[in-house]
């Protein structure tokens, strides 16, 4: 797969550049990647972190830095359905070990790792700013709260249905 944005892109980009001072593109890296995330795959491997950095002027390893610190950014391939589990005090207070555990062996996987079938990834991170809500994670662009074992499994079916996948 070539790795170049589309005209289209490269016209976001420049407009994302634009937001910022003469000579401050760094600025910019943030939602560059993102950007570069949802354009190859959903994950960023080294060569497109190589032609972020070419696109922002960087070296490679000042996109490295960034891209590995997030949890927003995936740096290996990940599956159409993240679940993002919040491990912070208040989620941790009211269960979300039990959740995480209990995600691990429905789906037989474990944190930072994907189903066979390609659907699920599941991932821990920090707080989502969410902590009334706990134990909760974060579903793409939504937030999935008071997460029981029961919620857990009617997701897992909801993302299953959503994808003709019976397993």
């Amino acid at each position: 797969m070539e790795i170049i944005f589309s005209q289209e892109k490269l016209n976001k980009v420049s407009e994302i550049i634009s937001r910022y001072p003469e000579g401050r593109q760094k600025s910019a890296l943030l939602p560059v990647l993102h950007l570069a995330q949802q354009t190859f795959g959903g994950w960023l491997d080294v060569p497109v972190m190589d032609y972020v950095a070419s696109l922002l002027k960087l070296e490679p390893i000042e996109v490295y830095e960034v891209a590995s610190f997030y949890s927003m950014y995936n740096l290996k391939p990940v599956g159409k359905y993240m679940f993002e589990v919040c491990q912070t005090g208040p989620c941790m207070v009211n269960g979300c070990d039990d959740i995480i555990d209990y995600i691990k062996q429905k789906l037989n996987i474990n944190v930072g790792e994907t189903t066979a079938d390609g659907l699920f990834t599941l991932k821990t991170v920090e707080c989502l700013g969410a902590c009334g809500y706990a134990p909760m994670m974060q579903m793409g662009k939504t937030y999935r709260e008071h997460l029981t074992k029961e919620k857990v499994d009617a997701i897992i079916e909801e993302c299953r249905n959503l994808s003709g996948s019976n397993n």
